[in-house]
């Protein structure tokens, strides 16, 4: 989506006299290999011009710095540190123009598939790698580990990715392979562990940039430490690396200028010479990292004519210990920082260190790691940011900042710095030289920080703190300065709480409870206040100085009755742990199937050699498209004016609705074909497509994209399931599902008890965003498209539509998909089809991949659900009735929402017999995107619905959940409400067995006496069943076929309809066919999927492409062994293929097959509730351990045990990584992934949550501490036909994920119990202590379900007519 500001337009730039001489010449070493350039835009990225030049394993995730996908390693020599230090450095934020002097570092400089770095192929052998498209960077981050320390710990390993993200694995598996690397803390012998006074890294002068034990050396020699090389794996040899260019040492930094006629980029190598070109362009901006900058010209258009590279400045990246203060320049990057710090702490000592001790802390958690490689404080303090972590530590602690001019230096102190949003009183001539940052006393001075995210790693703040105080030896507070940021549009300190505790005598209740009054009424945040999350942020400001008071009392030693010791601590994870049960497939495993061996791609994922759709070179000719989108939730359409979007150079079309051959063929989406590829008179939602234009560079086509002038008549919309149940705003859409008579036992049954499950949405945040290219044919008006696509055969039809033809005109082709998750089931179509209609109307090649904005906001989510409940129970705690309305939040075109709606419905009974029951679903219709596919389909949604009410009706029975469920859990077959009954049902059985392997009963004594024992720490747990139905409700789509041929040397081309996005699709098809034709795998390739091998394929979807596609090749080759088998028994059973295919082949026997599959026995028919509607269930069981600090909402799953039914698993390893990410991915839609919208303003309508820097997805650092996964053995699969006997995996495991959200809630429970809050027993009242919580379980909502006396006062409540500053749907 093109920023919808509009650029300055393009004008002469002002010539100013510089007496500096200025290069024009960029010399930098890129893989080994020395690059001149003399032609260097200055508006181009590192990533730019590593993809354009061919090395396109460096990957386009996100485009602001916040998956990691583009990460590469650039060597330098640090000014700071006096060392060469290879920093990890996201790509698509680094301008090209950066580099000079440097030594660029791509996945592909490491190594390749034929000889990779150990770090390759240990991730590709641990199975670390699923769709691959993170990947590259993941490597590059460890690379960059190793590089600067040779000897990393557990604790480094587990941190070196925190700027890295990964939607398939769950993690797991990456670190796995990455802590091979990492030797045991205590190899030094000086470490503390073996009595000696401390290794460097524990006394604060290693790491980073250093190395850290001599750099990898030991102590008592000139040997490395020793490592452990696992075995099968290359050995690492530091030794080997690539070297730094020597050249690069004696490089001599010369100032550069680089320019066209939009824009000037200079860099100056002194102070004087940035002074210079400061005085002559005063606004000129300045870059140090480019983190900011680079979002600015992103995603808001902004342009900077005159930009000032100053991260080669040495002068600024200095720091120097004086006797009251520690100075450092203003352009030292905050990893440097970071070691400055630990060595500060070191120089001053601790007391006197404290603001250096609670920087680091800060740093810690600041951004990722390549930010923090590029970021400077310079950059931090000039931008104002009002969540900045840092800037509250300058505050503060009263630092002073060092400015300077053309002939002055001004000093200027941090009180009155910040001037309002984003204002700051830095002259416009001056820049930030450096910062001076004060000592806190020997004695009686006490300094904090304290943070709160809506994830641990690599997010910007809530609400920050830090909070100083100084007391006099009498006990008088002589001075303090408590500074907040997420509290106001600025860095602010609390001025009515500073000037009450003043003169306080501290250890006094009565001044805490002083202090937190007046904290009140200096953040007395309104509802609707700008940024949300009033009662939030209120009760964080609270917290944080709730927190600091009474570390401060510890810290003192005082009155232990007024010290609250328990609150001083915060939660910190431990060195995550995994295992698996590798012999889970050993009593069925054979020489092919059942055995682990990696994905099919993963060597080539892991050097960047796998070629995505934006990695195929670009053709001839080719152009760009840029899409023209919505910017009003619903609106007629008064006029659309593409005419300035021609006249600018570069532009060269555009194309909308009056270019398709008929009104028809804009119409498309399945079964209603009520959706347009382009809008017609009205608009129904933000990012939908009005026209796309066409250039000769994706930056030129965005360009064009914001020159189009659309005119808007808006009208009224509606957001959210409740609204559009009240305006009634839904689709022409009811299914029910009804059994028993729920009416008679609701009378019959001792209790009835009613209730609200509701659930949002969750954003697909595959890597790599959705891609399409479509070339013409000069003949016959065909047209070849190339497609990150799960469904081929459907982007054929609607191609085709669009320009007129057959669809054996055009062929989609698809390699392989950076993750799809169901998002690119049907939304993938859009895309590709305006492409084709594109490349038809220009003759010319067309493609595009959107930014990480433009997916977000056009190709829809998960579905939002409301379940309205009631359920009938007895005594025992059997349940009798269940009658239940489920709403989905379709968004603004149907697309899929009414098959989701009927797998919610369908595992609306979770895992319980309920005898009589009534679901009834509906479908709202909203001015949001339209939602779609996602993991899960509907079934997640539907099973939350069930563990809520399971949950919540337990409560009112005053009874354990489990045994709630225990008791009402179907048992072998038993009917499902949908009269299917279970066979090979083994959900009880493995509910007895994580119970037991988990010591589940031990640990919940454990937590009940943890829980009594602690105030502000609760821990909570939780097991959750899980049955998921495999097959696509629509009958149609459940058939499948595959195309084999063998060729004279033996080898076997494979093609099959499924299409590879990571779940090892691919290699599992390889594994049945090499075990149905006795060859080995690796003489099986698949080239690609399309629509010209295997016709008329279904969806890659609803975890059934196993099945279907398995079978059809294994009915393919059935057909092929039964030719060759007169050969066989010619040349007797050790004959190789090759020896057998040349013999058929000279007896003209067709060494080509084709195999097709279709699931039998299935068919369900609605209304009349009969028919089979799933071929079987996959089932599974997960307990998860959680502990919350009910202080600030923060909450941590200690542990997660799984259990899954696959049936007999084709390859246990891509089996375990599909339980593994989709656990994983389920923890965040249950606990952490939260979309927002815009409630008013200019935006009002748009999606806010747009990109990972406020949608926030799980990090390594958020997955279980402890993460035990093992597959169901031992058992028999007496019902069971599918190939090879094994069971679907990709969706089913999603759910379990839920496990962490209901452990939460179950130490929520005791959180508010310890209030007397708690649910009435018995009764069915909406005003008692039951909790109810939505989903996701955020830290916000964590926090908002407590009832301490903090979080009471902290309440804000709407005025009349007031509502909240957000959205959500």
């Amino acid at each position: 989506m093109a920023p919808s500001a509009v650029p300055l337009e393009a004008t002469s730039l002002p010539v100013r006299a510089l007496t500096t001489a200025f290069d024009d010449t960029l010399r930098f070493y890129l893989n080994g290999t020395r690059v001149v350039l003399d032609e260097v835009d200055p508006e181009i990225t590192l990533l730019e011009y590593l993809r354009g030049i061919g090395l396109t394993g460096t990957k386009l995730g996100c485009g602001e710095g916040g998956c990691g996908a583009c990460t590469v390693v650039v060597s330098q020599y640090n000014p700071t540190s006096k060392q060469i230090y290879h920093a990890s450095v996201n790509a698509c934020l680094a301008p090209l123009a950066s580099v000079d002097g440097k030594h660029v570092i791509t996945v592909e400089g490491i190594g390749s598939v034929k000889k990779p770095h150990p770090a390759q192929e240990r991730i590709a052998k641990s199975h670390g790698s699923q769709c691959g498209f993170c990947t590259p960077g993941i490597v590059m981050s460890l690379y960059a580990l190793l590089r600067n320390n040779q000897s990393p710990s557990q604790h480094d390993v587990e941190e070196a990715f925190d700027g890295n993200l990964c939607r398939c694995t769950g993690y797991r598996p990456i670190l796995d392979a990455a802590q091979t690397f990492s030797v045991p803390q205590n190899a030094c012998g000086n470490s503390k562990a073996n009595g000696g006074s401390g290794c460097c890294k524990e006394n604060g002068d290693g790491g980073g940039g250093r190395g850290g034990c001599n750099g990898g050396k030991s102590l008592d020699g000139d040997q490395p430490i020793k490592r452990f090389t696992p075995p099968g794996f290359i050995e690492y040899k530091p030794d080997t690396e690539l070297i730094f260019p020597p050249a690069l040492k004696k490089h001599d930094f010369k100032p550069l200028a680089f320019g066209n006629k939009r824009k000037r980029w200079y860099r100056p190598v002194t102070l004087d010479q940035l002074l210079e070109i400061k005085s002559a362009y005063p606004t000129a901006k300045i870059i140090g990292g480019s983190t900011e900058t680079q979002i600015e010209i992103k995603f808001k258009a902004l342009q900077y004519p005159i930009s000032v590279f100053v991260g080669d400045i040495a002068e600024l990246r200095q720091y120097s210990f004086k006797d009251d203060h520690l100075e450092i320049g203003g352009n030292i990057t905050l990893t440097d920082l970071e070691n400055v710090c630990q060595e500060a702490i070191a120089h001053y000592g601790e007391a006197r260190g404290q603001i250096f001790s609670a920087m680091y802390k800060q740093l810690k958690y600041f951004a990722g790691r390549q930010i923090r490689n590029v970021g400077t404080p310079a950059g931090n303090l000039v931008t104002a940011s009002p969540i900045s972590d840092l800037n509250p530590v300058f505050l503060a602690s009263d630092a002073v900042l060092v400015a300077k001019g053309p002939g002055k230096e001004t000093e200027i102190p941090m009180a009155g710095f910040f001037q309002g949003y984003r204002r700051t009183a830095l002259p416009a001539d001056a820049i930030l030289a450096s910062i001076r940052i004060p000592l806190t006393q020997e004695k009686n001075e006490f300094f904090r920080t304290y943070k709160q995210a809506k994830r641990k790693d690599d997010d910007i703040a809530i609400v920050t703190a830090a909070l100083k105080l100084r007391l006099g030896d009498d006990g008088v507070i002589e001075a303090c300065n408590l500074v907040y940021g997420g509290m106001a549009p600025m860095t602010v300190a609390a001025k009515k709480a500073n000037a009450y505790l003043t003169g306080k005598k501290f250890a006094e209740l009565e001044t805490l409870e002083g202090a937190m009054n007046a904290l009140e009424q200096d953040f007395d945040l309104q509802f609707g206040v700008p940024g949300g999350m009033a009662s939030y942020r209120k009760s964080l400001a609270l917290s944080f100085f709730y927190r600091f008071y009474h570390e401060i009392m510890l810290s003192m030693g005082g009155e232990a009755e007024k010290v609250d010791e328990e609150v001083v601590p915060e939660i910190e994870r431990e060195i995550s742990t995994g295992k698996e049960d590798r012999e889970a497939a050993a009593a069925y495993m054979q020489e092919t199937v059942g055995k682990s061996n990696p994905h099919v791609a993963a060597l080539k994922q892991v050097t960047g050699e796998a070629q995505y759709t934006d990695d195929i070179p670009p053709q001839k000719n080719e152009l760009y498209g840029c899409l023209v989108l919505s910017t009003k939730a619903h609106a007629k359409l008064i006029s659309v004016d593409h005419l300035p979007a021609l006249d600018i150079p570069g532009v060269v079309d555009y194309v909308d609705k009056n270019d398709l051959p008929d009104a028809r063929a804009n119409r498309w989406g399945a079964p209603h074909f009520e959706e347009v590829f382009f809008a017609e008179d009205t608009v129904y939602t933000v990012g939908q497509p009005i026209g796309m234009v066409l250039a000769t560079s994706a930056a030129k086509a965005a360009e064009g994209a914001r020159a189009v002038k659309i005119e808007y008549e808006e009208l009224p919309a509606i957001f959210t399931m409740e609204e559009a149940i009240e305006k009634d705003s839904l689709y022409k859409f009811f299914r029910e599902i009804k059994k028993g008579d729920p009416e008679a036992a609701f009378k019959d049954c001792d209790y009835t008890f009613t209730g609200v499950a509701r659930m949002g949405g969750q954003e697909h945040f595959y890597l790599e965003t959705n891609a399409a290219i479509a070339i013409p044919s000069p003949e016959d008006g065909a047209m070849e498209i190339f497609s990150s696509t799960q469904n081929p055969n459907e982007a054929q039809v609607y191609a085709a539509q669009v320009l007129g033809v057959q669809s054996n005109k055009v062929v989609v082709r698809v390699k392989r998909l950076g993750g799809g998750f169901g998002g690119k089931e049907s939304r993938s179509v859009q895309l590709s089809s305006i492409l084709a209609l594109a490349a038809q109307k220009t003759r010319r090649p067309v493609r595009c991949m959107l930014t990480r904005e433009e997916d977000m906001v056009t190709t829809g989510q998960r579905h939002p659900f409301l379940g309205r409940w009631k359920v009938g129970v007895n005594k025992d705690g059997k349940m009798q009735a269940l009658d239940l309305d489920i709403f989905n939040n379709g968004g603004w075109s149907w697309d899929l929402s009414g098959a989701v709606c009927e797998r919610a419905m369908s595992h609306s009974d979770g895992c319980y017999l309920i005898p009589n029951i009534h679901v009834r679903g509906r479908i709202c219709k909203t001015n949001t995107m339209s939602n779609t596919a996602f993991r899960g389909f509907g079934g997640p949604q539907g099973m939350f619905i069930a563990e809520s009410y399971m949950s919540e009706v337990a409560d009112r029975l005053g009874m354990p959940v489990e045994a709630f469920r225990a008791i009402n859990m179907y048992k072998p077959l038993q009917e499902t409400h949908f009269n299917q009954p279970l066979t090979d049902w083994h959900v009880p059985l493995m509910y007895d067995q994580v119970m037991a392997e988990s010591d589940y009963a031990a640990r919940r004594d454990a937590i009940t006496a943890f829980n009594a024992a602690h105030k502000w720490r609760k821990r909570g747990l939780a097991l959750i069943p899980t049955k998921f139905g495999i097959s696509f409700t629509a009958l149609w789509f459940n058939q499948a076929g595959a195309l084999v041929h063998i060729y004279h040397d033996g080898s076997v081309l494979l093609a099959h309809g499924g299409t590879e996005m990571g779940q090892g699709l691919h290699t599992k098809m390889i594994q049945i066919a090499a075990q149905a034709l006795s060859v080995p795998p690796d003489s099986i390739h698949i080239a690609e999927t399309a629509t010209n091998t295997v016709a008329n394929a279904s969806a890659t979807a609803a975890s059934a492409s196993s099945d279907l596609n398995g079978y059809a090749i294994h009915n393919a080759c059935a057909e092929l062994n039964t030719r060759l088998a007169p050969y066989r028994a010619k040349l007797g059973p050790t004959a190789s293929m090759q020896a057998l295919a040349h013999a058929a082949y000279f007896d003209r026997v067709n060494l080509s097959a084709q195999g097709f599959y279709k699931t039998p026995e299935i068919g369900y028919t609605w209304g009349a509730n009969t028919g089979k509607m799933f071929f079987y269930f996959t089932q599974g069981v997960a307990a998860a351990e959680v502990e919350v600090d009910t202080l600030t909402g923060t909450s941590t799953c200690l542990r997660a045990d799984i259990k899954m039914d696959v049936g007999r698993s084709i390859n246990p390893a891509l089996d375990y990584g599909q339980i593994q990410g989709a656990f994983v991915q389920g923890v965040g839609l249950f606990t952490m992934e939260e979309s927002l919208w815009l409630r008013s303003g200019p935006m009002a309508g748009a999606l806010f949550t747009r990109g990972p820097g406020a949608y926030k997805i799980p990090g390594f650092r958020d997955i279980p501490q402890r993460f035990h996964v093992s597959l169901l053995k031992d058992v028999e699969w007496a019902d069971l036909r599918t190939i090879q006997r094994s069971r679907g995996v990709g969706e089913p495991p999603l759910f379990m994920g839920s496990a962490v959200f209901f452990a939460i809630r179950d130490a929520l429970k005791a959180a508010r119990a310890q209030y007397g809050v708690a649910a009435a027993v018995g009764v069915d009242d909406p005003r008692d202590g039951l909790l109810r919580l939505e989903s996701p379980a955020t830290p916000e909502r964590i926090r908002l379900a407590c009832v301490d006396p903090i979080m009471e006062r902290a309440r804000v409540t709407p005025k009349e007519g007031e509502k909240s500053f957000f959205v959500a749907i």
